[in-house]
């Protein structure tokens, strides 16, 4: 539980923390003229305002990464590795304080805040150690008399947009693997929750030498397009909607840039009638409404069998309506904050009203509050047709909605039956038959049995239209490195 005193901590770490660019070690002044306003979503409330960055502030920044780049590079993996180590204390050091920040920027319970910012000191240390261990094709002479060996060289300078759903834990799945690498990074934060790693940067912002991790603050759209487009950069990595990435994509293109892409999903929920359904529906609502449902992977679309479809339903709807909605920082036990602004609010309640025109049953919630704060309650909608915008659109809201099927083959092509491929769960007690149907769901995490299991050990990627790339695991140090083949001849009658 959060206590007042941690809350206080918190606003008064907000109120005072630099509004500014970390940029070479030290937050720098702007000349920016243009502010962003940032505020509380469970009381609609000003958190104060942060500069839109400029395109000098850009410069500056991928200057500062450039200039630290030959240095950071040439060091071991080891000597990277301790500095890591050492962030990686800061950050536990600082969990209760962290996470408060996010509960109050974000809106997320304390709870739910608190278990996301181990999850940035674990994906430190795993990839400062993966890094020692990089391997490559063994050398040898695979053309007679010439010794061939694979160097793995860090890509260079890194442009990086993290989003608001997971400011800190998603800015960690790109700092660690980045930097372990040998790369430098220009990380642009979210505009609407940029106070987490400004406090990690006045917290840690000697751990690093100046310039390896730069923090330049903005709006998306002109920051990431500066960066996208900038020639100092050598790779742009984007978590955030499809949209965002598509223009990444775009911006990059002209300059060949290598973009590493962690997008939208739509994740199916395949539930057959011999699932444990007290489980499954618990399941639903820890991984369906946690985060009020803004999270890629949100077990938020149930494609379930006709015989457990009203059973199903029955304890989702009475679970949902048991959740307690609320400003996690003022009110005793809530389960459930608010979406992240008024125009995610808007947007999730116009996709409800379509699926009721669309011929959607709404069970429970459904409308918006008539409350401070930018809530939107537990909504569990039935009778959802195929091909209709709620089968097939991320809502990214508390919004869970249900589907039916009859054979095992329907399912799957029910699940698969979206442009996204980031995750998937199947429900059953039949294992040969979770084997099959987990081959056959085309997306980038499936699971068996549960939903939304994370370990940093192994990839977070997506399929399709939820891009390309992986987070988390030592594949994503592939990423961000490059592979050079070096061949020396043997001897003088190689030569």
């Amino acid at each position: 539980m959060i206590t007042p005193d941690v809350i206080a901590a918190a606003e008064d770490r907000i109120r005072e923390v630099s509004r500014t660019h970390f940029i070479g070690g030290q937050f720098r002044p702007t000349d920016s003229t243009e502010t962003i306003s940032v505020t509380n979503p469970a009381t609609e409330e000003s958190l104060g305002a942060i500069p839109n960055g400029t395109r000098d502030d850009i410069d500056a920044a991928v200057a500062a990464a450039r200039s630290a780049l030959p240095d950071w590079s040439r060091r071991t993996p080891a000597a990277r590795a301790e500095m890591l180590f050492a962030l990686a204390d800061v950050v536990d050091a600082n969990l209760d304080l962290l996470a408060a920040v996010e509960s109050i920027n974000g809106g997320k319970p304390f709870a739910a805040a608190l278990e996301e910012i181990p999850v940035v000191s674990d994906g430190l240390r795993f990839m400062a150690g993966a890094a020692r261990t990089a391997q490559a094709p063994a050398a040898a002479q695979y053309v007679p008399g010439m010794l061939s060996y694979i160097r793995r060289e860090p890509v260079g300078v890194v442009g990086a947009v993290a989003p608001w759903n997971f400011p800190l834990m998603m800015a960690g799945w790109k700092i660690a693997p980045i930097l372990a690498a040998g790369n430098t990074l220009v990380l642009k934060p979210s505009q609407l929750t940029p106070f987490s790693i400004l406090v990690l940067m006045e917290l840690a912002g000697d751990v690093l030498p100046p310039g390896v991790l730069n923090v330049v603050l903005g709006r998306g759209s002109d920051i990431g397009k500066a960066l996208s487009e900038h020639p100092g950069i050598d790779m742009m990595a984007v978590t955030g909607s499809l949209a965002s990435g598509q223009a990444v994509a775009r911006d990059s293109a002209a300059g060949v840039k290598r973009v590493h892409l962690e997008l939208g999903g739509k994740a199916p929920v395949v539930v057959f009638p011999d699932a444990d359904i007290d489980d499954v529906a618990q399941t639903l609502v820890a991984t369906g409404y946690t985060n009020a449902g803004q999270d890629c992977g949100a077990a938020t679309r149930v494609v379930c069998h006709h015989d457990v479809h009203d059973l199903l339903v029955d304890k989702l709807v009475t679970a949902a309506e048991n959740l307690v909605m609320g400003d996690p920082c003022a009110e005793e036990g809530v389960q459930l904050g608010p979406v992240i602004g008024a125009a995610q609010r808007d947007r999730i309640a116009a996709m409800v009203d379509q699926a009721r025109k669309d011929g959607a049953k709404v069970v429970t919630g459904g409308a918006v509050p008539d409350r401070a704060g930018y809530f939107y309650p537990p909504t569990v909608i039935t009778d959802v047709a195929p091909g209709t915008e709620m089968a097939r659109e991320e809502v990214f809201g508390p919004v869970i909605s249900v589907e039916t099927f009859g054979t095992e083959a329907e399912a799957i092509a029910k699940a698969n039956d979206v442009e996204y491929g980031l995750a998937a769960s199947v429900w059953t007690a039949d294992q040969r038959r979770a084997l099959r149907v987990v081959e056959q769901l085309e997306f980038g995490s499936v699971w068996a049995n549960t939903h939304l299991a994370f370990t940093t050990e192994m990839p977070w990627v997506g399929f399709g239209k939820s891009g390309y790339g992986r987070d988390n695991s030592i594949y994503a140090l592939d990423d961000y490195t490059r592979t050079k083949h070096v061949m020396l001849p043997m001897d003088a009658s190689a030569e």
